[in-house]
């Protein structure tokens, strides 16, 4: 693992302007900041605290600012924002990270991703995960599995370590503070890689920084370490098991000292905590629970291919899953219980006793499709103290739902409207789908979800009712002067994030709906 603290002349690549930006204590539970992806510890993904934007006022939203990134073919905005203060700050698919004023869009400061290990030309660096903001530092990922570490009011690095060493190793699930470290899930891209690859020796991890220096505290593998075991039919070096990577973000109960988190499928064997839901002690990374909830599921992009035989063997009906917990968290109580749920690609919502495990009920709320696991339960739902939001993915329509905590009944259910692929930006657009890749949010009285269809929407929290829809799917110049366009609002960068009367979103993840500009986030108002 690198470790490091860079000297003053990698600090000149870090463009820093004279605002001043506001700090914070580490996610407090009742603020009106929207400090990391999870928005709390608890991962309820719902700020209590928001009163400017509710659902007599949320129809009257206005564009505000948008932000426009660089042209950047192939790039997806991966990084929700975060807002503390009178500061947004999110970052880029063009390896850069941004604080900007929140009312105004103006720059505060800009840091450069390619100032830690400069990558050789043509190598893309970019954001694949949403910041943390506690003790005034911001903590967030990339696509090399680097995490930062970042000065909250100049944007200087405080420190830099490399998590992973696998040449795909990156960071989807973004970092949570608590009690002066970082806990952060590590994934890899290794499922995507051609036949002749040697694949595949990748282990998921959840891992525990210092906060204030970057120094490993723990480390907890999900899988065993791979061994060579054999070749695949075209002579590729085999190695097995590997894989269960942990794609989501973890959630943490302060008074147990337990971190919960999903983790994904193997990609070559079969072995180790796939598809399972972890509880580890914070202080440790033991291990106090796991319950797996796929007996077999061991994918890779192979399977997807007409002849997958002999590169995927699938289960005993030659099906092939990839049925990932990849959604964070949501810890919640009802009826006296303490309580975890998490979705799962395959379309089921689940819930364990958070003290031991067990499951307390499932609902399928997706139809399960194999061999992608597109139609499940992507990236995150959202809790208000009263109700689970629940999203699905490509479930023809996929589907917002509203679940009662306790017994998992169904309170109410919006399917995507019908007109998503037929009005504005996307009508037309080969690549649209009525579906829903975004994590949900919340604030009282409002549900806000964006769509595969370039939208982003905004519900009653009590009926299902659309209240507010805006199509990202149109031309706006950014306050930095770059045109840009909206695309798909999905991934885990394509939470909407709501914080003292100000609503932003990022668009601009799968698909390109022919559009000749760039990425946005955008910034709205009433």
């Amino acid at each position: 693992m690198l470790n490091r603290t860079l000297p003053l002349l990698v600090i000149a690549a870090v463009l820093v302007s004279a605002a001043p930006a506001s700090t914070t204590p580490a996610h407090p539970l009742r603020s009106a900041d929207w400090p990391g992806w999870q928005k709390d510890l608890s991962g309820t993904r719902h700020n209590a605290a928001e009163w400017r934007v509710n659902r007599h006022t949320v129809g009257g939203l206005k564009l505000k600012w948008a932000f426009a990134y660089p042209p950047s073919e192939g790039k997806l905005v991966r990084s929700q924002p975060a807002v503390v203060g009178d500061t947004v700050y999110f970052g880029g698919p063009d390896g850069k990270f941004y604080a900007r004023d929140a009312r105004t869009g103006a720059d505060r400061w800009t840091f450069d991703l390619t100032a830690v290990d400069p990558a050789p030309p043509g190598t893309i660096i970019f954001n694949t995960d949403s910041p943390s903001i506690a003790g005034g530092k911001i903590y967030f990922g990339d696509n090399r599995a680097y995490l930062y570490a970042v000065d909250q009011r100049t944007g200087r690095l405080s420190w830099a370590t490399r998590m992973d060493t696998n040449t795909r190793g990156s960071a989807t699930g973004s970092p949570i503070v608590h009690d002066g470290k970082v806990f952060i899930g590590i994934s890899s891209g290794e499922t995507a890689m051609p036949r002749d690859y040697a694949c595949c020796t990748f282990r998921g991890h959840v891992d525990a920084y210092d906060a204030n220096t970057g120094a490993l505290a723990w480390r907890h593998y999900t899988v065993p370490e791979p061994k060579e075991a054999g070749t695949w039919p075209n002579g590729a070096k085999r190695f097995e098991p590997s894989g269960a990577g942990v794609w989501g973000s973890p959630v943490i109960d302060p008074r147990d000292h337990t971190l919960y988190v999903g983790t994904g499928q193997n990609y070559s064997g079969r072995g180790g905590e796939f598809d399972s839901m972890l509880a580890l002690d914070t202080r440790s990374g033991a291990v106090k629970w796991t319950n797996q909830v796929t007996d077999a599921d061991t994918w890779r992009w192979a399977c997807t291919e007409p002849s997958p035989e002999g590169f995927c063997t699938g289960l005993t009906d030659g099906t092939h899953l990839d049925y990932d917990i990849g959604t964070g968290p949501n810890l919640f109580t009802a009826g006296g219980r303490k309580l975890v749920g998490a979705g799962q690609k395959s379309g089921v919502y689940h819930v364990f006793d958070a003290r031991t495990g067990q499951v307390v009920w499932r609902r399928q709320l997706g139809v399960a499709v194999p061999n992608g696991g597109q139609s499940g339960i992507q990236w995150g739902s959202s809790y208000d103290g009263k109700r689970l939001y629940i999203a699905t993915f490509n479930a023809k329509p996929g589907t917002l739902f509203a679940v009662d905590p306790l017994t998992g009944k169904v309170l109410w259910a919006t399917p995507n409207p019908a007109d998503g692929c037929t009005t504005g930006g996307a009508a037309g657009q080969p690549d649209c789908a009525l579906a829903h890749g975004a994590p949900v949010s919340s604030t009282p009285g409002v549900v806000y979800l964006g769509s595969s269809d370039g939208k982003v929407r905004a519900y009653a929290a009590d009926t299902g009712k659309v209240l507010w829809t805006y199509d990202t799917v149109q031309d706006v110049r950014g306050v930095n002067g770059v045109m840009g366009r909206g695309n798909v609002v999905g991934g885990p960068g394509g939470g909407v994030v709501v914080s003292r009367g100000m609503v932003f979103v990022q668009s601009g993840y799968r698909g390109n709906f022919n559009s000749p500009h760039s990425r946005v986030l955008l910034a709205f108002a009433p």
